[in-house]
Protein backbone atom coordinates (compact mmCIF):
# COMPACT_ATOMS: atom_id res chain seq x y z
CA UNK A 1 0.00 0.00 0.00
CA UNK A 2 1.36 3.41 -1.10
CA UNK A 3 1.89 6.17 1.40
CA UNK A 4 -0.78 7.85 -0.04
CA UNK A 5 -3.34 5.18 -0.11
CA UNK A 6 -2.99 4.70 3.73
CA UNK A 7 -3.39 8.41 4.29
CA UNK A 8 -6.14 8.48 1.95
CA UNK A 9 -7.53 5.38 4.59
CA UNK A 10 -6.56 6.61 7.75
CA UNK A 11 -7.59 10.24 7.74
CA UNK A 12 -11.30 10.19 6.54
CA UNK A 13 -11.40 7.40 9.38
CA UNK A 14 -10.08 9.93 12.24
CA UNK A 15 -12.42 12.39 11.01
CA UNK A 16 -15.33 10.31 11.39
CA UNK A 17 -14.32 8.94 14.27
CA UNK A 18 -13.94 12.96 15.89
CA UNK A 19 -17.82 13.48 14.26
CA UNK A 20 -19.12 10.49 16.01
CA UNK A 21 -17.42 10.79 19.51
CA UNK A 22 -19.52 11.00 22.28
CA UNK A 23 -18.64 10.85 26.53
CA UNK A 24 -19.77 7.42 28.17
CA UNK A 25 -17.34 6.82 30.70
CA UNK A 26 -18.13 3.05 30.89
CA UNK A 27 -18.56 2.10 27.33
CA UNK A 28 -16.16 2.61 24.25
CA UNK A 29 -15.48 1.09 20.96
CA UNK A 30 -11.86 0.62 19.98
CA UNK A 31 -10.44 0.56 16.21
CA UNK A 32 -6.96 -0.31 14.66
CA UNK A 33 -6.09 -0.27 10.77
CA UNK A 34 -3.05 -2.29 9.89
CA UNK A 35 -0.95 -2.03 6.76
CA UNK A 36 -0.14 -4.66 3.96
CA UNK A 37 3.47 -5.29 6.22
CA UNK A 38 1.29 -6.15 9.91
CA UNK A 39 2.37 -2.89 11.30
CA UNK A 40 -0.86 -0.80 12.72
CA UNK A 41 -1.32 2.15 11.04
CA UNK A 42 -3.44 3.90 13.46
CA UNK A 43 -5.61 3.20 16.62
CA UNK A 44 -7.98 4.48 18.58
CA UNK A 45 -9.00 3.32 22.03
CA UNK A 46 -12.81 4.10 22.56
CA UNK A 47 -12.23 4.11 26.66
CA UNK A 48 -9.53 6.98 26.52
CA UNK A 49 -10.01 8.94 23.22
CA UNK A 50 -6.25 8.09 22.32
CA UNK A 51 -5.58 8.20 18.76
CA UNK A 52 -2.30 6.98 17.48
CA UNK A 53 -1.18 7.44 14.31
CA UNK A 54 1.78 5.78 12.23
CA UNK A 55 1.90 6.88 8.68
CA UNK A 56 5.02 6.99 6.36
CA UNK A 57 6.50 10.90 7.50
CA UNK A 58 4.10 11.23 10.31
CA UNK A 59 3.50 9.73 13.75
CA UNK A 60 1.78 11.13 16.71
CA UNK A 61 -0.86 11.24 19.31
CA UNK A 62 -4.10 13.33 20.66
CA UNK A 63 -7.18 12.52 22.08
CA UNK A 64 -10.93 12.64 21.19
CA UNK A 65 -13.67 12.48 22.99
CA UNK A 66 -14.17 9.04 24.10
CA UNK A 67 -16.59 7.29 21.62
CA UNK A 68 -19.24 4.14 21.87
CA UNK A 69 -20.78 2.83 18.31
CA UNK A 70 -23.92 0.69 18.60
CA UNK A 71 -26.12 -2.01 16.49
CA UNK A 72 -26.66 0.51 13.93
CA UNK A 73 -23.52 2.17 13.19
CA UNK A 74 -22.65 -1.39 11.55
CA UNK A 75 -24.26 -2.84 8.53
CA UNK A 76 -22.95 -5.23 6.04
CA UNK A 77 -25.42 -5.70 3.10
CA UNK A 78 -28.25 -4.34 4.84
CA UNK A 79 -27.82 -6.08 8.59
CA UNK A 80 -27.21 -4.65 11.31
CA UNK A 81 -26.22 -6.21 14.36
CA UNK A 82 -28.52 -7.58 17.11
CA UNK A 83 -30.68 -4.70 18.59
CA UNK A 84 -29.54 -3.42 21.54
CA UNK A 85 -25.86 -4.45 20.37
CA UNK A 86 -22.85 -2.39 21.63
CA UNK A 87 -19.45 -2.66 19.69
CA UNK A 88 -16.80 -3.28 21.42
CA UNK A 89 -13.90 -3.43 18.86
CA UNK A 90 -13.23 -2.88 15.18
CA UNK A 91 -9.84 -4.40 13.31
CA UNK A 92 -9.39 -2.92 10.21
CA UNK A 93 -6.79 -6.14 9.18
CA UNK A 94 -3.74 -6.33 6.62
CA UNK A 95 -6.05 -8.54 4.07
CA UNK A 96 -3.50 -11.71 4.68
CA UNK A 97 -5.18 -13.61 7.50
CA UNK A 98 -8.26 -11.34 8.36
CA UNK A 99 -9.68 -8.41 6.42
CA UNK A 100 -12.16 -7.07 9.39
CA UNK A 101 -12.81 -8.31 12.40
CA UNK A 102 -15.40 -6.78 14.89
CA UNK A 103 -16.64 -7.71 18.70
CA UNK A 104 -19.55 -7.15 19.75
CA UNK A 105 -21.85 -7.07 23.06
CA UNK A 106 -25.24 -8.00 22.73
CA UNK A 107 -28.52 -8.23 25.20
CA UNK A 108 -29.26 -12.16 24.72
CA UNK A 109 -28.12 -15.80 24.70
CA UNK A 110 -26.12 -16.37 21.90
CA UNK A 111 -28.38 -18.95 20.23
CA UNK A 112 -31.07 -16.17 20.17
CA UNK A 113 -28.28 -13.85 18.72
CA UNK A 114 -26.97 -16.58 15.98
CA UNK A 115 -30.95 -17.42 15.24
CA UNK A 116 -31.12 -14.10 14.67
CA UNK A 117 -28.19 -13.28 12.44
CA UNK A 118 -28.99 -16.82 10.44
CA UNK A 119 -32.37 -15.45 9.40
CA UNK A 120 -31.35 -12.03 8.81
CA UNK A 121 -28.10 -12.73 6.62
CA UNK A 122 -30.02 -15.49 4.95
CA UNK A 123 -32.40 -12.97 3.80
CA UNK A 124 -29.41 -11.18 2.91
CA UNK A 125 -27.92 -13.40 0.57
CA UNK A 126 -25.50 -14.94 2.86
CA UNK A 127 -24.41 -18.52 2.37
CA UNK A 128 -24.37 -19.73 6.09
CA UNK A 129 -23.87 -23.19 7.80
CA UNK A 130 -23.52 -23.79 11.52
CA UNK A 131 -20.70 -25.32 12.80
CA UNK A 132 -20.58 -26.16 16.91
CA UNK A 133 -22.79 -22.99 17.33
CA UNK A 134 -20.58 -20.69 15.04
CA UNK A 135 -21.80 -19.78 11.71
CA UNK A 136 -19.31 -19.88 8.92
CA UNK A 137 -20.09 -18.96 5.33
CA UNK A 138 -19.70 -16.77 2.56
CA UNK A 139 -21.50 -12.99 2.00
CA UNK A 140 -23.26 -12.33 -0.88
CA UNK A 141 -19.64 -11.00 -2.40
CA UNK A 142 -18.24 -14.48 -1.54
CA UNK A 143 -16.06 -13.03 0.96
CA UNK A 144 -15.54 -15.60 4.00
CA UNK A 145 -17.48 -14.79 6.80
CA UNK A 146 -17.86 -16.04 10.46
CA UNK A 147 -19.83 -15.46 13.24
CA UNK A 148 -18.44 -16.90 16.75
CA UNK A 149 -20.67 -16.16 19.95
CA UNK A 150 -19.91 -16.77 23.63
CA UNK A 151 -22.34 -16.97 26.86
CA UNK A 152 -21.11 -13.85 29.13
CA UNK A 153 -23.64 -14.35 32.07
CA UNK A 154 -26.72 -13.76 32.29
CA UNK A 155 -28.98 -13.27 28.83
CA UNK A 156 -25.62 -11.79 27.88
CA UNK A 157 -23.51 -12.64 25.18
CA UNK A 158 -20.29 -11.59 23.13
CA UNK A 159 -19.82 -11.85 19.21
CA UNK A 160 -17.24 -11.81 16.76
CA UNK A 161 -17.16 -11.14 13.28
CA UNK A 162 -14.58 -12.14 10.84
CA UNK A 163 -14.78 -11.01 7.29
CA UNK A 164 -12.02 -12.20 4.62
CA UNK A 165 -8.84 -14.03 5.65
Amino acid sequence: MTMVSRTALVLPLVAALGLSACDRPSQGTSITVNGADGDTLASVDGKSGEVKLALPGFQGAFKLPKMSMEADNFELNGVHLFPGSTIRNVDVGNGRDKAFTMTFDSPADPATVRDWFRDKMGDAGFTLNEQGGTLVGKTAEEKPFRLDLRQTGGDRSTGTITLGG
